[in-house]
């Protein structure tokens, strides 16, 4: 089995801490995580790829982990993230990779496919589709349909807010997120009132589900203890700073060969509906798959299908 190689490199401003592994001239394919997960959430894509021959990149995104973790909001919008990956591929010399996101890693991955259209050969998102730059911040739809009514991006507005809720028992949050993005109900948009608490409705169910086994557990606490959660809420809080800088993009196409996959189970499903029936007529040579029986954590819930689908398409599209 390939070993797993932590690395620190100094990008953008920040220290990005990244994991490798993977023969050292295998075609590089990056694992860009999500929200509230860490690197170790791609574990099981991690061994497969790196044993059929890939150089696997796995980061910490800014705000995680060893990453650097900057306290101001207009660090995180999504043409620094995506130039946190950009100057590591730089630092590494990398010409030609294969881009791969899961949720908010998902928006990180598409943006690169449009920036980096030569280095970018392939892209996959899982979870949360692309279609396109809107005509506005989504933020403003979400506000004008949840004015009386809770969401879960706007109450990570405020700083500090949601912070304080999540950080007062990291396993418990964990937990919750866990089974809660898991089981087919939705806990992003609730029935109660806009300014409620995210979690305080909710049964601990006092373990994490079977596909996060205890050692698994420990990394996603380990991760979110170090930093808080105040780094990736950040994320949340540059819909308005995204969409003004990525005005350049608008109207363009990712025309590189994608595979998109999400599970029937997954609340992000029903609330990016219109975008995923939307999503080919702007990623033209888009794959999806959507798998049964299966939420939104969809490369741990059912790694072995999604070894097979993400294996596929790379051996067919991405080839030396």
């Amino acid at each position: 089995m390939n070993a797993i190689e932590p690395h620190l490199l100094d990008v953008n401003g920040i220290q990005l801490s990244l994991h490798i592994s993977g023969p050292v001239d295998g075609q590089p394919v990056w694992l860009l995580h999500g929200f509230p997960e860490c690197w170790y959430s791609w574990r099981h894509q991690i061994h497969a790829l790196a044993e059929a021959g890939y150089r696997v990149h796995a980061p910490e995104m800014r705000g995680y982990g060893l990453s650097s973790a900057p306290q101001d909001p207009a660090a995180y919008d999504l043409i620094t993230l995506c130039d946190d990956i950009r100057q590591a591929m730089d630092l590494l010399g990398h010409r030609r990779v294969a881009m791969i996101g899961h949720d908010w890693g998902a928006p990180v991955a598409w943006h690169l496919a449009l920036l980096e259209p030569e280095r970018v050969q392939v892209v996959g998102g899982l979870s949360v589709p692309f279609g396109g730059r809107p005509k506005r911040p989504a933020i403003d739809t979400m506000r004008k349909h949840y004015q009386d009514r809770f969401h879960y991006i706007l109450y990570f507005q405020t700083p500090g807010l949601a912070e304080a809720e999540l950080e007062e028992n990291v396993p418990r949050t964990l937990r919750l997120l866990m089974h809660g993005l898991s089981n087919g109900k939705n806990n992003l948009a609730q029935d109660k009132p806009a300014d409620g608490r995210w979690l305080d409705d909710l049964e601990d169910p006092g373990k994490p589900p079977a596909w996060c086994p205890d050692e698994a557990f420990q990394v996603y606490v380990d991760t979110f203890s170090k930093n808080g959660f105040r780094g990736p809420l950040n994320w949340y809080r540059n819909f308005e700073r995204s969409w003004e800088r990525t005005a350049d993009l608008a109207g363009h196409l990712i025309h590189q060969p994608a595979l998109f996959l999400i599970g029937d189970r997954d609340p992000v499903g029903q609330l990016e509906a219109y975008t995923i029936e939307k999503m080919p007529s702007v990623v033209p040579a888009v794959e999806q798959h959507v798998l049964p029986h299966c939420g939104h954590w969809i490369q741990a819930e059912q790694p072995k299908t999604v070894n097979l689908l993400l294996l596929s398409f790379l051996e067919r599209h991405f080839t030396p």
